[in-house]
């Protein structure tokens, strides 16, 4: 078996059903499923630091570079019959399934292994509350800007009219 890197021209290491990664043989590029891009695949690079995500929406190719360290953890997805070991990111969508098995102890061992490779805390995705809330826009704010507020609006004074006079003008 060879080693899958970017330099050679590797098969994916698996489909969605049977994927297994080897964590000791990073960097790897595979293919997983997308159901926004084309064609429902993705391309994943996987590497110690960092992992890249190719796919392709509506024709418009790109690329995502995503640290690992933005990762929130390493969690557990699934049913009895087939869990799932992903690297969970705050965006689902860039989340990225690691082990595909049925063989729980299997699955514990992977978990332990991946958490501790790349630093990552292992989640327990039934407990996992929801991100709190965003702030929305604030109305109050596109009002004027607070060190204006404490100026005093100018007072405008009266002007002079003068009606009925004659005009005096100078001449040289």
């Amino acid at each position: 078996m060879r080693r899958q890197t970017a330099t050679c021209g590797i098969a994916p290491a698996g489909s969605s059903r049977s994927l297994r990664l080897d964590p000791l043989s990073l960097p790897v590029r595979f293919d997983a499923h997308d159901p926004r891009a084309d064609g429902y695949t993705r391309q994943i690079e996987l590497h110690r630091e960092r992992v890249v995500l190719r796919r392709a929406v509506r024709g418009m190719q790109m690329a995502i570079n995503v640290r690992v360290s933005d990762f929130t953890g390493v969690a557990l997805r699934g049913n009895d019959e087939a869990q799932t070991l992903v690297l969970v990111h705050r965006d689902p969508s860039l989340s990225v399934p690691l082990l595909v098995s049925n063989d729980g102890d299997e699955l514990v061992e992977a978990l332990a292994i991946w958490s501790e490779l790349f630093a990552l805390p292992q989640l327990d995705e039934g407990a996992r509350k929801p991100a709190p809330r965003r702030r929305r826009a604030n109305a109050i704010r596109a009002r004027r800007p607070k060190f204006l507020m404490r100026r005093r609006v100018a007072m405008a004074r009266e002007v002079m009219v003068h009606h009925g006079e004659r005009e005096i003008i100078a001449r040289n």
